[in-house]
């Protein structure tokens, strides 16, 4: 900063400050014969000081501070050390007398100022801190940098084996695959037979016990009718699976069919003062305009509710719940509807894509030392196994419950899309069960469990029975499609009885975060197990023969 003295038109002496700093300053000085004379040495010294205090509160113009520097007023060096303080903290505006805003310039006294106080740790959990937003970013950058690694070291040591032609291709070229789609079709007969059966009941053809019967034989024919087909042809896991979950799904829709009716029915002759139904009329022409609108401006009760229309409606809908009549939108959001039909493309071919090049490799290299009991590399082709295997299933429940079912509702104009819960956050195994699946849940809890607790069953009896059937179920769809039955899916889902408790245990005693990382190692552990016991027992089945 450079500071040069000139004289002004009163023959005073007045300062021009630069814009830049220089260590050496020009003072040119000229003084009238009255002033006070005072060397340059001196002024020099007086200016040496990088800080200075006025007396006035208020900055000095330029012609008063030269004229206090050479007269000795007003002007003097601090002896104590400054503070390194922004001058945007240091400064304040106050009005002075004239009107007019200065600036002065104020020092805090920090000594003054109490910087501590209780508080705990953010890792603690009594801070009450929960914001860990940049240790997930860290966990899925390492999750990303982890598994792209083995995926490269993947293709460099087997090459591209992704083909997704093949997977049309192997449908289309083997006949045998074809009766898994008449089987999917000539699932319509049994949809009929629950329907007509109900109709016939509220004609006064059949009693309601006899109708009870009757939903019973025909439940028990559609669950028969997959394994009695599928077993008579070879094997064939994909299309068989296909079928027999169409079959399942039916089969837990028509449960909730006949029951849900039954209980319609009975609140119907309660309202009504009868005892046993009677022919109905027809539903008046307004309600059926309605209907056939979509305008949704009555409520359909029954036996109004017993159409074609009305049936079809609830097959297709993404729920196992039958009710008469459902909440729906006003329209269907294209947008939205494209951008899931899209997710669901693109996941079904990148897990399609992830199981040629990921899965089969390391299934393949499993086999021989499962075979030989090579207890160290069965276990690294577990873990091996585990991390693809998970990423598969977290791309199945994406694509299937949040993509497809959308799909389905949106088209449906269906409004509950409730499909999944916080499954994530779960801290026992019983509340991950009831959230990664709701349809299944609300059809477990208001078809099983609490049907068994209305007769008089305790509630663990109930979900017992519960967890039973959900374990017939993932056997059914096991088994079947593989021609091999050794019920070890049975058993997996057994054993989440007492993996319940346990994680509740856990929980109660220690901390939920312990619960919660119980639930995700039984994920992560749990099913690449299964999967090796199957396909190694499956590949000894199927070429062991021909390998001999």
């Amino acid at each position: 900063m450079l500071w040069t003295d000139e004289l002004g038109p009163t023959g005073r002496g007045q300062i021009k400050v630069t814009d830049y700093w220089n260590p050496i300053w020009t003072l040119k000085m000229k003084e009238d014969e009255h002033s006070t004379q005072k060397s340059q040495d001196e002024i020099l010294s007086d200016f040496s000081s990088p800080i200075f205090e006025f007396n006035d509160s208020t900055f000095l113009s330029d012609e008063d501070l030269i004229m206090s520097a050479i007269n000795g007023n007003g002007l003097r060096k601090r002896k104590n050390r400054s503070f390194s303080i922004s001058d945007d903290n240091l400064t304040k505006q106050e009005p002075s007398k004239n009107g007019k805003v200065e600036k002065t310039r104020e020092i805090p006294e920090y000594g003054m100022k109490k910087c501590h106080s209780a508080r705990a740790s953010l890792f603690s959990s009594s801070s009450g801190f929960d914001d860990y937003r940049g240790f997930l970013n860290l966990c899925v950058v390492l999750l990303a940098v982890t598994n792209a690694r083995v995926f490269l070291e993947n293709i460099m040591k087997y090459g591209i084996l992704v083909d997704p032609v093949q997977w049309v291709a192997t449908v289309l070229d083997n006949p045998y695959k074809w009766p898994n789609l008449l089987l999917i079709l000539g699932s319509n007969v049994f949809i009929l037979c629950a329907f007509h059966i109900e109709k016939m009941l509220l004609k006064e053809f059949i009693s309601a016990t006899t109708c009870m019967y009757l939903h019973i034989l025909n439940l028990f024919l559609l669950i028969l009718l997959p394994p009695f087909r599928i077993l008579q042809q070879p094997a064939d896991p994909v299309g068989s699976l296909s079928s027999c979950g169409v079959y399942v799904i039916l089969f837990l829709k028509l449960w909730s069919f006949a029951q849900a009716n039954k209980w319609y029915r009975e609140d119907y002759l309660k309202s009504q003062g009868k005892r046993k139904l009677q022919r109905t009329m027809s539903m008046p022409s307004s309600a059926l305009k309605s209907l056939r609108d979509g305008t949704e401006t009555i409520e359909v009760k029954y036996p109004y509710n017993l159409r074609y229309r009305n049936m079809y409606y609830f097959i297709l809908a993404p729920t196992l719940c039958y009710e008469t009549q459902y909440p729906r939108n006003k329209s269907i959001n294209k947008v939205y509807l494209a951008r899931r039909l899209v997710e669901t493309v693109f996941l079904v071919q990148l897990g399609l894509a992830l199981v040629q090049q990921w899965i089969v490799p390391v299934l393949q290299k499993a086999i021989m030392p499962i075979h030989n009991k090579e207890g160290y590399y069965v276990v690294e082709r577990l873990l091996k196994l585990a991390i693809p295997n998970h990423f598969i299933w977290l791309i199945f429940f994406y694509c299937m419950f949040h993509s497809i079912l959308n799909v389905i509702a949106e088209v449906l104009r269906f409004a509950d899309r409730e499909f999944y819960r916080d499954w994530w956050n779960s801290e026992t195994i019983d509340y991950f069960w009831k959230a990664w699946n709701i349809p299944v849940h609300k059809w477990c809890l208001r078809h099983v469990y609490k049907p068994l607790l209305s007769i008089g069953y305790k509630k663990f009896t109930a979900q017992l029975c519960v967890f039973l059937l959900s374990a017939f179920f993932h056997e059914y769809l096991v088994s079947i499609p593989l021609h091999l039955f050794r019920t070890w899916a049975f058993m997996g889902m057994a054993m989440q009885i007492p993996l319940s408790v346990f994680t509740i245990l856990i929980t109660k005693r220690f901390s939920g975060h312990y619960g919660n990382m119980i639930v995700w190692m039984s994920l992560i552990l749990g099913q690449p197990i299964a999967i090796l016991a199957y396909v190694y027992h499956y590949y000894i089945i199927q070429y062991a023969p021909n390998a001999q």
